[in-house]
């Protein structure tokens, strides 16, 4: 939950990007870790899982992998919960 949070304002939450000077692909995972304080497997296994979810898409750019949230899938999904329960 906090990852999805952290991803939705990811300015307020994570320093610029040396490589890209934009959050348009999302947020390194290597930032994501810093923040979460969890190891960087833990990390990679939690965002994989949102990932096959659909929650989060993967874009990478050379060596660095970045995540956003899924914005049209998490907002179909609140509107499918609000409608069943």
């Amino acid at each position: 939950m906090n990852i999805l949070f952290w991803l939705k304002e990811p300015e307020k939450h994570f320093p610029p990007h040396q490589e890209l000077k934009h959050f348009r692909d999302g947020v390194c995972v290597q930032y994501i870790g810093e923040k979460s304080g969890l190891s960087q497997s833990t990390i990679s296994q939690y965002l994989s899982m949102m990932q096959k979810a659909g929650l989060v898409i993967l874009t990478r750019h050379g060596k660095w992998t970045y995540y956003k949230r899924d914005e049209k899938l998490i907002k179909k999904y609140i509107a499918h919960l609000k409608s069943h329960l």
